[in-house]
């Protein structure tokens, strides 16, 4: 199929279509005249892609990981392996720590808003807030 046809089926731009494509997510065949001609299983590869993406996966993981999988959507389902697998707990483990720094900065600040806020609060007129 042409790339259109495959931007019309996935609902993804030909621009955005050609970039899966630069960065190997994607792998058309060229005719003779240049244009790509993408198989069929290119549809479920770019819905795989694009479920990755919304996990929060970089396409340098995805091009390492999407050959583990197969289906798309709600069937999605990874093939047993052990370095995926591996891949997989790291990044976990990677947005784990990310979010725990933000939720210890978060309290922090909640605590800071909710001591100023406290009526009463001592002000002695020189304190304000930094633009």
């Amino acid at each position: 199929m042409k790339i259109g046809t495959l931007s019309l089926r996935t609902g993804v731009s030909t621009r955005l279509l050609r970039y899966y494509e630069q960065q190997g997510l994607l792998h058309p065949h060229r005719e003779a005249n240049g244009y790509r001609s993408y198989p069929e299983g290119s549809v479920e590869r770019v819905e795989q892609v694009r479920d990755l993406l919304k996990a929060g996966l970089s396409t340098q993981i995805i091009r390492d990981i999407v050959p583990c999988f197969t289906g798309s959507g709600e069937t999605l389902r990874p093939i047993a392996d052990p370095v995926l697998a591996a891949n997989l707990a790291h990044e976990l483990t990677d947005i784990q720590r990310r979010i725990d720094a933000l939720t210890d900065k978060r309290d922090a600040i909640r605590s800071y808003f909710e001591a100023a806020a406290m009526p009463g609060a001592a002000s002695d007129g020189g304190c304000t807030a930094a633009s």
